[in-house]
């Protein structure tokens, strides 16, 4: 299993939970080499800087996943970043290339790059593919990011087009769409107690946890879920 991004987050509670579960695990991460290799040690899994956003990045990580893992079987798109709040006429052209590069650019690169090894049309014996998207692409996230909601609701649809041109080639793509998570990702849009204070809301009355997020996507990838694709499951509490 490649889970990209992570080193922190949801994606390092996936990895903890695919390594539990018999999965070799490489752990991405981009600029934290401690935090990845950390991890990776402590799964027994395989530890890659790469920026998903850079093609020869892309290249590289998938070149050694297949070198030391072997046959890849999941992938977990997993990788994105969110930006301070602001409204859409205040957001800078640098902020929209970067917000597009990596959620959703990035999901397509390794997507590609993913198909090209589990497709039964290239030789490969299936597997499965799980997208993060966000609660925010329904909801929008006005006057807080429109940029991030609607890279999520690029994300949605790459997941519903995609399962339908690989169904029949032995790939499930399915993806997740939490809702507000208890994560260091709220710390970078410049709020970090933005959590708790959007989870209250939730019908549920508080925000999720990384290993709920971590459970729906190894379900997910899991042949309990062998009749799934082209879902996309909310996680959000309600919201």
């Amino acid at each position: 299993m490649l889970i990209t991004g992570s080193g922190r987050g949801i994606g390092a509670a996936t990895a903890r939970l695919a390594a539990g579960r018999g999965y070799k695990v490489c752990v991405n991460y981009v600029r934290d080499r401690s935090a990845g290799e950390t991890l990776a040690r402590e799964i027994g899994g395989l530890a890659v800087a790469a920026d998903v956003s850079v093609e020869a990045d892309v290249m590289r990580l998938f070149a050694e996943v297949d070198r030391r893992l072997g046959r890849l079987t999941v992938l977990v798109n997993n990788a994105g970043i969110v930006d301070h709040a602001a409204r859409v006429d205040e957001m800078s052209m640098a902020r929209l290339e970067r917000m597009f590069a990596i959620n959703v650019t990035g999901s397509f690169l390794c997507a590609r790059e993913a198909v090209k090894r589990m497709s039964t049309r290239h030789g490969g014996a299936g597997g499965a593919i799980i997208n993060l998207s966000s609660v925010a692409a329904r909801l929008g996230a006005p006057a807080m990011y429109v940029d991030y909601a609607a890279a999520k609701g690029a994300i949605d649809t790459l997941t519903l087009g995609l399962a339908k041109e690989v169904g029949g080639e032995g790939i499930r793509v399915n993806a997740v769409r939490p809702g507000v998570i208890r994560t260091e990702i709220h710390a970078s849009s410049g709020d970090p107690g933005r959590a708790d204070k959007i989870g209250a809301t939730a019908p549920l009355g508080r925000a999720g946890e990384a290993q709920e997020i971590a459970r729906a996507i190894l379900w997910l990838a899991s042949d309990e879920a062998s009749y799934v694709t082209g879902a996309i499951l909310d996680v959000s509490g309600g919201r």
